[in-house]
């Protein structure tokens, strides 16, 4: 919401040499986020100027400019820029005459842009300053000719500065109005969120303003026949009409300048004038042409199949859901929403009926995003307009078009209010200090309920209070306590640390999953946040290797009609992140995503039945109703890893990433959650054969839980992704990793003996795993082995055909002496012998 200051000033008190950071800061203080602010941007000299003389001259390139003398300053006094009365201008408008008066920007001047004004050459005349056109301004789009101010109903004295003539030396304040405060949606609101914040005199408009006598009844029907939720369409609503108004008058200047500080461009005076009062009193106003209604209003939902042009020139599918404004033609504008052609006002308007409306917010909130067609309108009823200003803001409409565009207040209109009473809230005594935690007066309670208009009475447990019409965020004990405290300020409120009580930190699960994300980003991987809906091939490509595809669950309402279903998998949103930043030049990718993955049991159906109330708490047995409808949603990892692991650089080639980064990744999680992981040769449907481990865990019980995959992509699958043809991945179930954690990493003495190193080269069947081949060796190693792991795989020359050699560096070590090599060798040994009764390994000769 834009708020201009010179009318915000008409109805609260701004202390002289207020500026807009003032406004600001108060506003601030009650809980209003500041956004901007809005000038228009130029400085003077800028004057009233009087044509003198245009003398048209044909140039060579076809255009013909008027060689002009203005006179800026009355009789021979000197021009606001210290120049002559009279200055040669070049001008390349044609829609004015000798004797209007102008706008005339003298050398000095800026204009918005920026755009300096300085006397130049041009068209063989020296152009002492410009004409200005309204755009040039800042005024409006209009760039056909120059600005006449005659045809603003202005006639001013020449040399009058016409920066404040104009209001364009006004300036604007932005804020940020949330879904809760939709009265802030206007300057009346605002202006008392002013006065809230430093005790200023508040003048509401709203009572400035006589209700219009009606005394003849224009026909109105509210026909809702299927209110949403048992929401009616429309609690109010009031017609009222003027007759005789004159559509060429123009908008008066000072209406233009706030409108255009206040973000809405000048269209004509009717519709600028509806707009007027929709931005002052919260309430937004529609005009119909009055002789081109055929017959009354009636305020219905859309027939099937029924259709409509809006104002915009589209012609809309309507929804039965969606509230109309209809006659006997049949619709003729979308409630709350847009108005239709057929009774637009035009240029030949002499007579307006006024629409003064409380539609419902949900009804209006659909309509608008169903349509994708939000306006100013639109965005004020979902917020909650004040039911009861629809009057007084139909009869400010009246008020202004009978001064500003000749028109006759006309006894012809209606009044609908169904509005329900308001029901008292009640709030007892010390509630609020109690929530709080701040000692509140009973004076300070009732002058800070008073100030936002509330009412109240005494009863035997504490107050009454009911909250003001233009406040319907008001509906509890507990918004009522928050408005206490901000009326008499947040500053109040000390800043306390809450003391979390013993006992109560972060769960195990919560700490190991920090310590795998920290750990993965403190070796070079990159946290991102993928996109839950994917399509139906890529679950089915990225499901249960072992099962197949597993069940899916389509989304009710899918944001996008190709990714209709949640992931069964981390790996596809992966992908598609690894691609749009590939295609954006980042080459060399390492990235990861913690998140959760719906995994649906067959055959059963998911989805409650029922939506639990908003303001209670669900009870125990709808809670778990509510559950039920949940389906299994295990914590994933997922790694992705595309272009070089290792960088090109001096005398380093660069180094491709691959399956082994894609292992190291889990290695890494392996060390954070202080579980073991073990590695196989593995098979994943979309993963490439001989490149794919099988990542498992033991459990209690000796068996073997698979608890992902990792390695290399198919190169078919990175090619239909647009990826290289290497895309190293893994991806881990972190649920059933956590699940076998102990209480904790146990951290490892540090051994202060010396170590004893041997290397030890096996040689067993080619199709033997080498990690089972080191399980077998580190199990005969016993306590004395410290480490073991492979550093060479060897096939050819002085091996038998078949078979395959594997070098482990072993490292032994005891923690109360120094080993011999008798020890360490004994040590070797044996874990040679647990090699060569599972595998038939024997020592490399």
């Amino acid at each position: 919401m834009r708020v201009p200051l010179s009318w915000l000033a008409e109805y609260v008190d701004l202390e002289p040499g207020t500026t807009p950071e003032d406004v600001h800061a108060a506003l601030v203080s009650v809980g209003l986020e500041e956004e901007d602010i809005h000038r228009f941007e130029l400085s003077g000299p800028i004057v009233v100027g009087e044509v003198l003389s245009a003398e048209p001259e044909a140039q060579t390139n076809g255009k013909t400019i008027n060689w002009c003398q203005v006179r800026v300053a009355p009789g021979d006094q000197t021009a606001a820029d210290g120049g002559p009365a009279i200055h040669g201008v070049v001008c390349g408008a044609h829609n004015f005459v000798v004797g209007d008066k102008v706008v005339v920007t003298l050398p000095g001047s800026v204009l918005p842009g920026p755009f300096p004004i300085a006397a130049r050459k041009t068209y063989g005349h020296v152009s002492d300053g410009m004409i200005a056109s309204a755009k040039e301004l800042g005024l409006g789009d209009d760039h056909e000719g120059i600005l006449v101010l005659g045809t603003l109903g202005l006639d001013p004295e020449v040399g009058t500065d016409a920066i404040s003539l104009l209001g364009l030396d006004d300036a604007a304040v932005e804020i940020n109005v949330t879904p809760d405060r939709g009265y802030a949606f206007s300057i009346r609101g605002v202006a008392r969120e002013y006065s809230h914040a430093t005790g200023a005199t508040f003048r509401d408009p709203a009572l400035a303003v006589a209700p219009v006598v009606t005394a003849s009844e224009f026909p109105v029907t509210i026909d809702d026949r299927a209110p949403i939720r048992g929401r009616v369409g429309a609690s109010v609503f009031v017609t009222r009409a003027v007759r005789g108004v004159d559509p060429s008058k123009p908008s008066p200047a000072w209406l233009i300048a706030r409108l255009k500080l206040a973000g809405i461009r000048s269209i004509s005076l009717i519709v600028d004038v509806t707009n007027y009062v929709m931005l002052e009193l919260g309430q937004p106003i529609h005009g119909y042409d009055l002789d081109k209604l055929n017959g009354g209003i009636t305020v219905r939902r859309a027939l099937e199949e029924e259709k409509l042009v809006t104002l915009d020139d589209a012609t809309r599918e309507l929804h039965p859901e969606d509230l109309l404004i209809t006659d006997e033609s049949g619709p003729i504008g979308l409630a709350g929403v847009m108005g239709g052609q057929t009774t637009e006002i035009g240029a030949s308007t002499r007579n307006v009926l006024i629409e003064a409306a409380n539609f419902d917010p949900v009804s209006i909130a659909r309509t608008a995003r169903r349509h994708k067609l939000p306006s100013e309108a639109s965005r004020r009823f979902e917020r909650g307009v004040d039911p009861a200003v629809a009057v007084v803001a139909a009869a400010r409409v009246v008020q202004l078009l009978v001064e500003l565009a000749g028109g006759v207040a006309d006894d012809l209109g209606s009044l609908h209010d169904a509005t329900p009473d308001a029901v008292p809230i009640e709030l007892p005594t010390g509630f609020i200090s109690g929530l709080i935690g701040l000692e509140y007066t009973r004076d300070e309670v009732r002058t800070s309920l008073a100030e936002i208009g509330a009412t109240m009475t005494e009863t035997p447990t504490g107050l009454a209070v009911t909250a003001p019409s233009w406040r319907p965020d008001l509906t509890d004990k507990w918004t009522l306590a928050e408005e206490v405290a901000r009326i008499v300020g947040y500053d109040r409120i000390p800043s306390v640390l809450p003391v979390a009580p013993p006992g109560r930190g972060l769960t195990l699960p919560q700490v190991l999953k920090r310590q795998i994300a920290q750990t993965l980003a403190a070796t070079g991987h990159t946290e991102v946040l993928a996109y839950p809906f994917v399509s139906e091939k890529a679950n089915d490509l990225f499901g249960n290797p072992v099962s197949g595809p597993v069940p899916q669950l389509r989304l009710a309402n899918p944001m996008d009609g190709e990714a209709p279903f949640m992931r069964t998998s981390i790996l596809p949103g992966l992908l598609q992140i690894a691609h749009r930043n590939r295609s954006r030049g980042l080459t060399d990718l390492a990235v990861f995503e913690l998140g959760l993955v719906f995994r649906p049991e067959p055959g059963i159906r998911y989805g409650a039945d029922v939506v639990p109330p908003g303001a209670v708490r669900p009870s125990a047995n709808l809670e778990a109703e509510l559950n039920a409808g949940i389906p299994p949603q295990p914590l994933m990892l997922g790694v992705v890893l595309i272009g070089n692991a290792a960088r090109h650089q001096p005398g380093h080639p660069a180094v491709a990433a691959g399956w082994q980064d894609a292992l190291a990744a889990v290695q890494q999680v392996a060390l954070a959650s202080g579980v073991r992981i073990q590695v196989r040769q593995g098979s994943h449907q979309a993963m490439h054969p001989g490149r794919t481990a099988e990542l498992f865990v033991t459990t209690a019980g000796d068996a073997d839980e698979v608890v992902g995959y990792a390695g290399e992509l198919l190169p078919a699958v990175a090619r239909e992704g647009d990826l290289p043809s290497v895309v190293a991945v893994a991806e881990v179930n972190l649920s059933d990793v956590i699940a076998h954690a102990g209480a904790g990493i146990v951290a490892t003495p540090i051994r202060t003996m010396p170590a004893a190193t041997q290397d030890l080269s096996l040689v067993v069947d080619a199709d033997v795993p080498a990690a089972d081949v080191l399980a077998a060796v580190s199990e005969g190693g016993g306590a004395l082995l410290e480490s073991a792991h492979l550093v060479d795989d060897y096939r050819g020359a002085g091996v038998p055909v078949g078979r395959k050699s594997l070098t482990f560096a072993l490292r032994f070590r005891a923690l109360d002496r120094t080993l011999t090599a008798p020890e360490a060798s004994e040590a070797k040994l044996a874990g040679v012998a647990v090699a060569a009764a599972r595998f038939g390994a024997t020592i490399r000769e």
